[in-house]
């Protein structure tokens, strides 16, 4: 019997989950993120929702409406960008300005959620699950603030985040733990592609059903094929990248090094040098200055002597000059 395979989260988004017969199974991983149920409404148009192969774009995004109205973008991203974060943030603020119109009341703003499927390092962190969300909290107190506002003709307290848009990042490649919750097969999933047969998690089941490999026909299988190569190659040749770029910053690193060290190696040198010379040169200068003091204080003293009548033989003893330098006095 032929093992049963089962089909990327990202071209089951792209080619499969769009159809309402399917929504099921992405409703299912949104139920257990989002820990509420989650029903979908309509598919909405993104911007990656074109359907063309050059899909090695290495991200796929759907964007769809759920039945109280909140707009969820799920997004997978397979290889690094470096302003990542800050196009989630226009995506979304693109998001919530597209669904009002001009003139409308601003509680017709949507609540907008971002989720993002990384398969990428986006950073320092020990957890494969991050959610982001907006609260006003007291500089002084530390209580965190509720607002005003009306509901169905009625004053309610919400919170900020309430309303604001709230961000989940789920790194794939982080996650390795044994499966025993819901997001944890969910999760486990997304990275090895398995979904275990006594599942219970919603959604898994009936992407065990609807997301089988050999349920394609062969020409689908070839198209699969060949983008799953596609993205394979394309980590390959950006790890590589990587790779060589750190062999070669770290040859530079060392070339550099070495020249700076040398620079500085020569220039502490000549400082040493001045100020080892200045130190020898006081220290020599005053040793010849106190040996040439002395000598003038002996010359003195011996001429003294001379002057009181005292023998060249008893002046040299007395000062240590010779008989010949006394003489010359």
């Amino acid at each position: 019997m032929m093992q049963d395979k089962y089909i990327r989260f990202d071209w089951a988004m792209k080619r499969m989950l769009r159809d309402k017969a399917n929504f099921v199974v992405l409703e299912g991983l949104l139920t257990v993120l989002l820990e509420r149920k989650i029903t979908i409404l309509e598919i909405l148009e993104s911007e990656a929702n074109q359907t063309n192969y050059d899909d090695k774009f290495n991200r796929v995004d759907i964007k769809a409406k759920e039945e109280n109205g909140d707009i969820i973008i799920v997004e997978i991203q397979n290889t690094r960008e470096l302003y990542y974060l800050e196009r989630v943030l226009y995506g979304v603020s693109k998001a919530i300005t597209e669904h009002i119109s001009l003139g409308n009341s601003y509680a017709e703003v949507k609540k907008v959620y971002s989720i993002s499927i990384l398969y990428f390092d986006i950073g320092k962190g020990s957890d494969y699950l991050y959610h982001g969300v907006t609260n006003f909290v007291g500089v002084h107190t530390g209580d965190e603030l509720s607002i005003s506002a009306k509901q169905e003709g009625a004053i309610i307290r919400k919170m900020p985040r309430e309303v604001f848009p709230e961000y989940y990042l789920i790194r794939v490649n982080e996650f390795n733990k044994v499966a025993k919750t819901p997001l944890e097969e969910w999760i486990s999933y997304l990275k090895s592609g398995e979904i275990s047969s006594d599942t219970t998690a919603p959604g898994l089941a009936e992407a065990r059903e609807k997301l089988k490999y050999y349920n394609m026909s062969p020409k689908e299988r070839h198209v699969y094929d060949e983008h799953i190569n596609a993205v394979m190659i394309q980590n390959d040749v950006l790890d590589t990248a990587k790779l060589e770029g750190r062999a070669e910053g770290r040859a530079e690193g060392r070339a550099e090094g070495r020249a700076e060290g040398r620079a500085e190696g020569r220039a502490e040198g000549r400082a040493e040098g001045r100020a080892e010379g200045r130190a020898e040169g006081l220290a020599e200068g005053r040793a010849e200055g106190l040996a040439e003091g002395r000598a003038e204080e002996k010359k003195a003293l011996a001429r003294k002597f001379k002057e009181a009548g005292v023998s060249i033989e008893l002046i040299a003893q007395s000062t240590g000059l010779s008989m010949e330098e006394i003489a010359a006095l």
